[in-house]
This record gives structure tokens, sequence and C-alpha cells, in this order.
């Protein structure tokens, strides 16, 4: 149900889970979430390669057939199953099947592995229950954007949570789709002289051969870290029901340092006073809002409230929990050092492609190691984090500082620009256990990424316990809460 437009707000959790890609944040866990009473959010980063390799591994517990039984267009579920299921799963020393890259005019096959896919990791983490269910996804992936928000939106989900950039164009893309009108996102394209470069979907014409299904306009947050930013999408935007206030400590990519980059000896950007957000600016714009970033921990709840805030968004605890995507041998490994007091998160300010700092936790035998990173053979073969550049011909190209130097170089970039940059995507897919064996020579390494708090996640051990449920973070969060408030 809408009021002026937009959906009445839902019951605000206390608790977001943070949505972490790739696929940390998976079905299992937002459902675990959600049916503890907080909000559960799915990664939207790389679902379609996500449900391409989790067919090729013979789809075990046999979920994601289950879930596209439920796709509204049989005749797309039957494709994407005949191109990509594996009975038994592939042999293990044998790369999984590829898929285009995405591009401005991306084939159709792509369009619809993508809507499928999304559609498949949430009504995944929403089957069985009634609590609500998010999405996040980045503004720094474009193409993807129009059809992955399409699926999530077909498949019920209740709040829609962005980053990575300003999303400033999304909350007016899910009034379209919702109401089945066709939506466009204006893409960045470098050294273009104009600005008519888009991504368009219509849905209608996407379910032309069944009737257009009544959907629910999902609930927009906007994941910020000024209060300027808070101030443009309440005044300016529009459709905006609330925001996720994200500080520099928080895990995956984080807002770069106000003003001019400074690195300390650790070669971190330093973060200042202008980097911390007007709370009470905010505040008075009357929407709800949760603090993010290092609120791992039993008294920042009671903390976040007394500033006025909704709640709190928390990840890196989520992330090492037993219901997350995270390679079962890595989170074991995490919590290890985590007791021995031996681990460290770097935020790096090279290692995205982004060109946002990116939190790495530094581990052995990961990309984060700089034997195995200058070992690993560059290749940019999943493509989500390119950038779009005009071409001499007119054309627009795609480029990553990460893909091959002399590529890159070809190309017009700045040879400085590849300096110690990693395969984010590679690295993230190996980390919950999707990694590629490239054409038998080696497998992709795993790169971690997790916030300041993961140097202490073996808080949440019980006594005699060597893993962690999403319930005991939870139970650990709520603990902290003075009664009544």
């Amino acid at each position: 149900m809408c009021q002026n437009g937009y959906p009445i707000r839902l019951v605000e959790p206390r608790i977001i889970q943070g949505g972490m890609g790739v696929a940390v944040s998976d079905w299992r866990l937002a459902r675990a979430v959600s049916l503890a009473g907080q909000l559960g959010v799915v990664s939207g980063t790389a679902l379609d390669v996500v449900l391409a390799r989790r067919l090729q591994d013979g789809d075990p517990g046999g979920y994601v057939r289950q879930a596209l039984d439920h796709f509204p267009l049989k005749d797309v579920a039957k494709r994407i199953l005949d191109r990509y299921f594996v009975e038994d799963g592939k042999e293990a020393n044998k790369g999984y099947k590829s898929r285009p890259v995405y591009s401005q005019e991306p084939p159709e096959a792509l369009t619809e592995l993508t809507v499928a896919a999304n559609f498949v990791e949430v009504w995944l983490a929403k089957h069985g229950h009634s609590g609500p269910v998010g999405i996040n996804l980045l503004e720094k992936i474009q193409l993807p954007t129009v059809h992955s928000l399409f699926g999530a939106v077909l498949a019920g989900v209740d709040y829609v949570l962005m980053g990575a950039g300003i999303p400033r164009h999304v909350p007016g893309i899910l009034d379209r789709l919702s109401n089945g009108e066709v939506a466009e996102l204006k893409l960045d394209v470098h050294e273009a002289k104009d600005t008519d470069h888009k991504m368009s979907f219509d849905p209608r014409q996407f379910l032309s051969s069944i009737p257009f299904p009544t959907l629910k306009r999902p609930n927009f947050l906007a994941i910020i870290s000024s209060a300027t930013l808070a101030i443009q999408f309440a005044r300016r935007v529009g459709g905006t029901q609330g925001f996720v206030v994200e500080g520099p400590t928080a895990g995956g990519h984080n807002a770069p340092p106000r003003g001019h980059m400074q690195l300390d000896e650790t070669g971190q950007p330093i973060y200042g006073p202008r980097d911390v957000p007007d709370l009470e600016q905010i505040r008075e714009l009357g929407l709800p809002f949760w603090l993010a970033g290092g609120y791992g921990d039993e008294n920042k709840l009671q903390e976040a409230l007394n500033h006025g805030a909704a709640g709190i968004q928390v990840g890196t605890a989520f992330a090492f929990c037993e219901e997350s995507g995270i390679r079962a041998d890595l989170k074991k490994r995490v919590l290890e050092m985590s007791k021995r007091g031996e681990l460290t998160v770097h935020t790096d300010p090279l290692a995205s492609p982004t060109g946002f700092p990116f939190k790495v936790l530094r581990m052995s035998q990961t990309a984060a190691d700089e034997e195995v990173y200058q070992a690993r053979k560059r290749i940019c073969d999943l493509g989500y984090l390119r950038t779009s550049y005009m071409k001499e011909d007119g054309s627009v190209g795609y480029r990553c500082p990460a893909e091959p130097v002399e590529d890159y170089v070809r190309k017009g970039g700045n040879i400085e620009d590849t300096v110690g940059r990693k395969c984010v995507c590679n690295g993230l897919m190996a980390t919950v256990g999707l990694g590629q064996n490239q054409k038998g020579t080696y497998e992709e390494p795993p790169l971690l990424t997790a916030g300041d708090e993961a140097a202490h996640v073996a808080k949440f051990l019980k006594p005699g316990k060597d893993s962690y449920t999403a319930k005991d973070v939870i139970d650990t969060l709520l603990a902290g809460v003075v009664a009544g408030v």
C-alpha cells in the first residue's frame, strides 16, 4: 500500500544487517536476521554470476531451482537452467562457464539472468516468513542496476539500500519500475562531451507474455557519510525514506576524506573533523537514520538511540557468523586470529579500482598478501568495476585499472592508476567459494574486506564454541539497550 505515491513506512528495525558483497550477505544470512526480527539485507552485487556459478556447482539443496520455479517467466527460467545447471556440479579442476560482460547494450540473455538472479536471492531471503528484507547495491556499479532493481522489486523486496556514490536517480527508478514504467539510469562516461548515455529498461516489455503484476514500491535508504548528502536527498531528490550514516571504520568501500587526501605512516587515509557527519542536521530532516561503522558492540545501539537514530547498521559482526556466505575455512581463520589478537584491517587507498578507499583484511594466502598479489596474472573477466569512457571514434569503451596494465594504458588510462589495484571482483567471488579456475593455471585467491571491528569478532563466541550465529550477534547488540527506550 502506498501513501502520497510512496510506501507506508514499515516498522523501523533497531538493527540493519549490512549488505556485504559479493554474496557474503547472501539469502541465508538475510533470512536469519529477518527471522530474528531485524532487517536482513542481501547483497545485489554480481548476482548474475553468483546464480550461474551456484547452478554450475549443482545447486546443493535445490534452492536456486526452487526459487526459479516461482519466477514469473517460465521460459526464462528454463533457458537459464539449460545454460548453466550441471547435475552433481562441474568438475573441481574445471573453470566456470563465462557469461557476457556488461555494456550499455547487454544481450537479452544477460538481462534475463540479472533480473532472475536478483529475484531468486530476494525470494529465498523472504521465503516462509513475513519479516522485512532489503537489498544493497553500489552506485559505482551502474550498468546492471536497473535490471537488478527490477528483479528485487519483482520478488517483493521491502528496502533498497545504496551507497558507494550518490544514487540520486534511484528513488525515481523505483517509482517507475513498481508502476510498470520505463526506467532510465544516466551513466557516467569519462571524456564524454554529451550526457545522453543511459541504461533503459521497460518492465512491461520484459513481462509482455504475462499480465503485469501489482508491484510494491520498496523503501529507499541512501547510504551517506555527510549531512550535506542527507539534505540533498531529503530536499531535492524525494522518494527517500531514510539514511544509513556510515563512518570510515565500516568495511568495504569508504567515502574518501574531505579535501586533499593525506596518508598516515601506515599508508591509510587520514580522516578528520570534517569527515564527522553532523547528526543534528540529519536529525532535523525528520527522516529515520541508522548509524554504521564501528557499531558492532553491545553498548553502541543505545549510543545511537541517544543520538536520535532509529538504530544501527552492522556488517562485520555478521560477516563471520555461521550463516554468512564467506567460506567456512576463512571464517575459522579469522576467528582464530581474532582470539589471538593478530587480526588487522588496512584501509587501502589503492586496492579498489573505483578509487574509493577499501578495507582489506590482512591474511596470508589471500590477495592481501603481497606475494600472492604479485603472483596473480592480471585479468578482467567479470568487469563490474570497469569505468566507461569515450573512445576517439565516438563509441563507448570500458577499462579497469586492475586489468592488464598494457590494456589499460592502450585504452587511454594513466599507468599510475594501475599501481596496487586489486581485482576486487574475482577476489570477492573466491571469498564465498565461487572463485574461478583460470584455464587450469591457477585458482583465484580470496580477498576479504571487513570493518575495523573484525579484530574483535571473537567476542561473539560463547564458551566452548568455535562459531556463532546471526542471532548471537543480534542478542548481543540488543542486550545493551536500556529497557523502555
